[in-house]
């Protein structure tokens, strides 16, 4: 320890807000302290949310020489900003044109107040280092990443609620049925695949002779693809097809991979209300196993949410990556057993299998599967597994978003 702050004294007055500070400043460290050598003790004012130098405050020489362990006294004064915020302000000694201290790891006395309508609030007097501040920065951006996203949502639900209706009946605008290719959209989708691999191809899985047991396996694999694909494929030109909105200071930006999101789950919902219309026609009954679904939905949306975040921040620099998103789309598709049986994977080489066991999709298609056509609860080993993978990009994918927002005006 270098220096040491003896019986700190801090009083604010609210309606000025002007802040004196008074201490004995001790010597801690082996060196005198000179004030020919430019020895003095300062203040830095601080946004406590950014960390930006505001002001770069008066300096207090001492009179004469401080040998080790001797002190003096130190007052200082200070007014805080008259914007709204939190602020905080280090006293710390100093050496004049080569550094103050504190950056070296010394003590320093920490001011935490705060600003609210013209008035100010002293919060918190201490002793601190940057690397104890540092460490409780990290903690709480930690913190923020997990509840910032979601805050975001929750805070714009009305905006996204209004830009997905817009979204949704702006396809069918002018249309004849309208609205109602909503729900004839999956319909006919459903329709024309069970046609094809139940009445035409013939098509069999597993132990299920039957002509619909094979539209019904590609149908519940296909449902959270359909969403899946409908947002990642929309994402990475999302930002660049409403640059009206971007370019609007005060329009919330990251809403509209969001709106993506919540458009491709309204296609699934008709889906699978129509998907459990078929099983009730087909098979007499709905699965009770059906109230397990939220457990694979919301990560599913998390993760979409998630990647959709990153690729729409990435589209805005790399304009060919639509097309490119189109393209693995495709392979991701074939890649994942939904329109082949699962049991086919048996015959590649075990490597190889269980590279293809880590696609997250596969793990959505297989818990659908469990679901709607086993009626049992998903796996819980690779479901708990593809949570935390889920909460990590949504996450990820909204710190990217958010550290590249600030330049999509000028780009788009």
């Amino acid at each position: 320890m270098s220096a040491a702050y003896l019986a700190p004294e801090v009083k604010l007055d609210p309606h000025t807000r002007r802040v004196r500070a008074r201490f004995q400043m001790r010597n801690a460290s082996p060196e005198p302290w000179r004030p020919a050598d430019g020895f003095a003790v300062g203040f830095h004012l601080f946004d406590a949310d950014t960390g930006t130098v505001i002001v770069d405050g008066a300096r207090i020489h001492p009179a004469m020489e401080i040998a080790p362990g001797a002190s003096f006294p130190v007052s200082l004064e200070f007014e805080l900003p008259p914007e709204d915020g939190r602020y905080q302000v280090f006293l710390s000694p100093l050496r004049e044109g080569d550094c103050w201290y504190y950056e070296r790891g010394w003590p320093f006395l920490l001011v935490e107040a705060s600003t609210r309508d013209g008035a100010a609030r002293l919060e918190r007097v201490r002793v601190a280092n940057r690397a104890a501040l540092g460490r409780a920065r990290a903690l709480r951006s930690v913190g923020r990443a997990f509840t910032y996203p979601l805050l975001a949502i929750w805070g714009n639900r009305g905006l996204i609620r209004v830009m997905v209706r817009r979204d949704v009946l702006g396809r069918y605008r002018g249309s004849f049925a309208g609205a109602f290719w909503t729900v004839m959209s999956p319909l006919l989708l459903m329709l024309t695949y069970f046609f094809v691999f139940g009445l035409v191809l013939r098509a069999r899985v597993g132990h299920d002779a039957s002509r619909c047991g094979f539209a019904l396996y590609f149908l519940a694999g296909m449902l959270p693809w359909l969403s899946f694909s409908e947002a990642v494929g929309r994402a990475p030109t999302v930002l660049l097809e409403h640059r009206n909105f971007v370019k609007k200071l005060v329009f919330a930006v990251e809403t509209l991979p969001v709106n993506l999101v919540a458009s491709g789950l309204i296609t699934e919902f008709f889906a699978l209300a129509l998907f459990t219309a078929f099983l009730l026609i087909l098979r007499g009954s709905a699965p009770p196993a059906i109230l397990w679904l939220p457990l694979l939905v919301i990560p599913q949306i998390l993760f979409t949410t998630g990647l959709s975040w990153f690729l729409a921040a990435l589209g805005v620099f790399v304009r060919d990556l639509g097309q490119i998103i189109g393209f693995l789309l495709t392979i991701w598709f074939f890649l994942t057993p939904i329109c082949y049986p699962e049991d086919s994977l048996a015959t590649l080489p075990h490597s190889v299998t269980l590279i293809l066991s880590k696609n997250p999709i596969y793990v959505l298609v297989g818990g659908y599967r469990a679901i709607l056509l086993e009626n049992r609860a998903p796996a819980f080993g690779p479901l708990w597994k593809f949570w935390l993978l889920a909460a990590a990009v949504f996450v990820l994918g909204h710190a990217w978003f958010y550290k590249l927002r600030k330049s999509f005006a000028d780009i788009v």
